[in-house]
């Protein structure tokens, strides 16, 4: 799993994960729907769905509703996941949570599977012993 994530770039995983975090709300997720998660321009957007779809990690239907094939739904979990547990351990550690979001934003890209899986267990053991 690892070596997959290290084979696309962090934007690629941010679309991904941001797939995922609306489908979780809505039934349906279109391109505007990104275009107003992200803030980012329609062009831009556009040229980032095209990708994914063509590599592989999403489909889009006639309708434009988006959804992530597998290898798409693999990669946007893991990074959710991480970003979830991070920003939760670093506002537990006293970080504020918007700083905390913004940095587990980053982590959640470059930390090795090893040392997150070892954060995931020191806080779950922590959790735990409460």
């Amino acid at each position: 799993m690892e070596g997959l994530l290290l084979k696309i770039q962090e934007s690629a995983e941010n679309y991904l994960e941001t797939i995922l975090i609306i489908s979780l709300r809505q039934e349906h997720v279109r391109s505007i729907d990104i275009v107003n998660e992200l803030d980012f321009s329609k062009p831009s957007v556009s040229v980032a769905m095209k990708n994914l779809r063509l590599n592989g990690y999403i489909k889009m239907d006639s309708n434009g509703f988006i959804t992530l094939t597998d290898a798409g739904r693999q990669i946007a979990e893991t990074i959710y996941e991480r970003h979830t547990l991070l920003s939760k351990w670093l506002t537990k550690l006293g970080v504020e949570p918007q700083i905390a979001a913004a940095d587990a934003c980053r982590i959640e890209h470059v930390i090795s599977k090893e040392s997150f899986e070892a954060i995931k267990k020191h806080t779950q053991n922590s959790i735990s012993e409460q």
